[in-house]
């Protein structure tokens, strides 16, 4: 039925390309210009991507903190370590800085020791009161900054590990970022024009070393590496598969018509997503070069085709109308195959994933449409090629490559299989050792200044990313209950024997520094009351007209919701899942469930969580695009044991990539577990071609097996050479990214193609050759099916069969 449908659908489809050729060039003219006015509304992410659904519950737990006390990665953080601190010039120029990134609109508020604040006891209006820790703007001997240093570091625990670190005296100023503006586009023109020159000309100035970290701050920085490396990825995968194309075609002319092919092909992705309103994330972003990638491809299809129908019978209307008839549909089919791949990241609940999904298979799409018009069409405006431009087409040292593969096939297929498994039993030893990184730090660039900050502050303050304990005494103002207040001293206690968290900050270091206020500012006394000392000092505390900013920060309006933050190191992920064991299993110790409820959140447990969710729907994908291509194949050949044969060299591939992950140590994270979708996707393609063929020759040669498959070896294992060289190359190009889940995602693709077209011309024709006796007669071709590679279906290609006298 479908052969009936789509009989001289190719023959059509030619005709009308060619007789519409002005038409169709204007058409893409249109579209092209189209989409480039989308490109205005294309726009940079500006906050971490969130692996998880929305529905998700560890989602709605970070939705409900962030809707008690706003977004928790709103805080900027500089600080020095350097001698020269102890110079009153150079504490005055620091304290000069916090003054002035105070005065920027976008700053709600700077905590540094230019506006300490010191909480004392009013005796005669009993209660607490705030008072600068300078008596004037700036210091004038040493002595002076001794005396107020030493006074910082010895007597006021409560900023330690806030405002500095007393052992290694490490000056630090906090910067709260407007909550408003904290996911817009001004934070970007904050960070990278005002603070980067303030902090620039401080440090001229100075002579000091500034770090700088917090996440507006490193969000803003990794966005910016982004942005700077999708111009570098489009031209590298411009100039690599240009470079290749020439060499393989020693044309000028073919090469620039594909360059301007894949060119227009990233105008409309570019404009794809800016139609979208898609952002661009660090997944979008390899789009374009993708696309060059793939299209290439594409290119040497037709063109090879165009130019081997003009060197058999130099006939141009001719050679236009076959490529587009007998190679038109192959390439469909294995952009369908490609595009499939991508298109199975659409299932995930990730946004992100799904994004990517949609706009790459689009665009895989696009860029075969693209192909397959403008290539004929510019053709058939220009001279026949000279004998000079098909001299690729008798070289001979691809000859020494096809003789070893028809000799490994031929004569070496008991070996073929032998390292075949071998490869298959180490690899899945190698898989068992595969960990999943659950680490947002891992994939940003580590030699870039802010990755190194961010491993000093991890170092100074114990920590980069925060943790939020959540804590409901479901009663009105049931935090500052003393009875709560002890609970959550315990929590701290516990938190802080952890080497790999940061000492908490809560309402219990407030309550405990309104302790050492009443008792003079004796440090000894930063500790909670006693149960005779909390009425009376925690009645303080209530009517003290300060203690409301102070609260607002760890303590919701009612009272009920108290939170405490604490940091975590950039740590494996086991010991992540570990770390939050344990201390779910002493928050169920100290608060008991029927009083009290207790939640963990925050940006690292949200990612870590994000990224088992995603590998479990990644798996899934996979799982999908492995069923739909055998599907594509099942009704292709109507052999269960075709589809057996032809998903064993596309998933041996897969596994080995996987193997190796395991042996060097490449975690299991979103944007190496891309590289299986992807891969699958793409070397598939290598398969339809080879299987389609062989089919084509069988027919043919009489059902001679043998003569079929070195036959198919011979034609279609030279295009499937050039084409896996070009995307191995072209997928290489992301090793020389910042980013080290885009170099894995690139090395890891580019290896698994390799291993692929190795798999397709050597394991898949043994198999052919061993296995496929049973099925290779007229029984496999009984429908009348199309073929992939010419359109033909099978009736007519047996009349042109028995017109020819070929035996049957």
């Amino acid at each position: 039925m479908v052969a009936k449908l789509t009989q001289g659908f190719w023959d059509k489809t030619a005709r009308i390309i060619l007789r519409n050729r002005i038409l169709i060039l204007l058409l893409i003219v249109a579209i092209t210009l189209g989409l480039a006015t989308q490109w205005q509304h294309m726009r940079f992410s500006t906050s971490e991507a969130n692996l998880l659904p929305d529905e998700h519950p560890e989602n709605i737990q970070y939705q409900e903190f962030l809707s008690q006390f706003g977004d928790e990665g709103n805080t900027i953080v500089i600080a020095v370590q350097d001698p020269a601190m102890g110079n009153p010039e150079t504490f005055n120029q620091w304290n000069i800085l916090s003054r002035q990134l105070e005065a920027f609109p976008e700053v709600d508020f700077v905590l540094s020791t230019e506006n300490l604040q010191l909480l004392l006891r009013d005796k005669e209006k009993d209660e607490f009161i705030l008072k600068p820790w300078m008596a004037a703007d700036s210091i004038s001997s040493k002595s002076d900054l001794d005396s107020l240093t030493t006074f910082l570091f010895e007597d006021l625990p409560f900023y330690d590990k806030l405002l500095f670190n007393k052992e290694t005296k490490t000056i630090r100023t906090v910067v709260y970022l407007d909550k408003d503006l904290i996911n817009t586009s001004v934070r970007k023109d904050f960070v990278l024009k005002d603070l980067s020159t303030l902090i620039s000309n401080f440090e001229s100035e100075s002579g000091l070393d500034v770090r700088v970290s917090g996440m507006p701050y490193i969000r803003t920085m990794n966005a910016q590496n982004i942005i700077d490396e999708i111009g570098k990825f489009i031209l590298a995968a411009l100039g690599i598969t240009s470079l290749i194309f020439f060499f393989f075609f020693r044309s000028f002319r073919a090469t620039f018509i594909s360059i301007c092919v894949v060119i227009i092909g990233v105008m409309w992705a570019f404009g794809t997503l800016g139609l979208l309103r898609y952002e661009i994330t660090v997944l979008t972003a390899l789009i374009p070069p993708v696309i060059i990638v793939i299209g290439i491809p594409n290119c040497i299809f037709l063109i090879n085709k165009y130019q081997q129908e003009v060197k058999k019978h130099g006939n141009q209307a001719k050679s236009l109308q076959r490529v587009i008839t007998k190679i038109g549909n192959a390439t469909l089919m294995t952009n369908v195959t490609t595009a499939a791949g991508f298109a199975t990241f659409i299932i995930t609940d990730s946004t992100l994933l799904t994004e990517f999904g949609i706009v790459a298979s689009l665009n895989i799409l696009g860029i075969f449409i693209l192909s397959l018009l403008i290539i004929p069409i510019v053709y058939s405006f220009m001279p026949l090629p000279k004998t000079k431009h098909l001299k690729h087409l008798n070289k001979k040292w691809i000859d020494g490559f096809v003789n070893w593969m028809e000799r490994m096939v031929r004569h070496h297929r008991i070996a073929v299989y032998f390292v075949s498994v071998a490869l298959l039993v180490a690899s899945i030893i190698g898989m068992y050792q595969i960990e999943i990184s659950g680490s947002p730090i891992e994939d940003m660039p580590k030699k870039s200044g802010f990755v190194n900050d961010i491993r000093f502050f991890e170092s100074e303050f114990d920590g980069i990313m925060p943790v939020e304990i959540v804590i409901n005494t479901n009663q009105q103002n049931g935090v500052m209950k003393p009875a709560t207040l002890r609970r959550m001293d315990q929590l701290d206690a516990y938190i802080e024997e952890n080497p790999d968290l940061s000492r908490p900050i809560s309402v219990v270091n407030l309550v405990k520094y309104s302790k050492q206020a009443f008792y003079n500012g004796i440090p000894k006394y930063y500790q909670l009351p006693t149960s005779q000392e909390s009425n009376f000092i925690l009645n303080i505390a209530r009517k003290s007209k300060d203690n409301g900013s102070l609260l607002k920060s760890f303590v919701d309006s009612t009272g009920q919701v108290a939170r405490m933050t604490t940091f975590m190191r950039d740590v494996k992920t086991d010991r992540m899942e570990a770390i939050e064991k344990g201390l779910l299993d002493e928050i169920s110790k100290i608060f008991p469930p029927e009083r009290y409820s207790v939640f963990l959140t925050g940006k690292a447990l949200l990612f870590l969580k994000g990224t088992k969710y995603l590998v479990r729907n990644l798996l899934m994908s996979l799982g999908l695009a492995i069923f739909l291509i055998a599907l594509f194949i099942a009704y292709l050949f109507r052999s269960f044991r075709m589809i057996v044969i032809s998903l064993i060299p596309n998933i041996l591939p897969l596994i080995i990539t996987a193997g190796i992950m395991g042996f060097v140590g490449v975690p299991i994270k979103p944007s190496t577990i891309l590289v299986f979708s992807i891969a699958f996707g793409i070397s598939v393609d290598d398969t339809i071609h080879f299987l389609a063929k062989y089919r084509q020759e069988l027919a043919a040669n009489g059902w001679r097996i043998q003569k079929s498959v070195y036959a198919s070896l011979r034609e279609t294992g030279v295009s499937m050479f050039y084409t896996s060289i070009v995307l191995f190359f072209g997928f290489s190009v992301f090793i020389i990214s910042n980013f080290g889940g885009t170099v894995a995602l690139g090395a890891l693709v580019s290896m698994t193609l390799l291993f692929a077209m190795l798999a397709n011309l050597i394991l898949l024709p043994s198999l052919l050759l061993s296995l496929e006796k049973s099925i290779a007669n007229k029984k496999t071709l009984k429908e009348p099916q199309i073929d992939i590679l010419t359109g033909d279906t099978d009736s007519k290609k047996e009349k042109i069969t028995k017109a020819q006298g070929t035996p049957k």
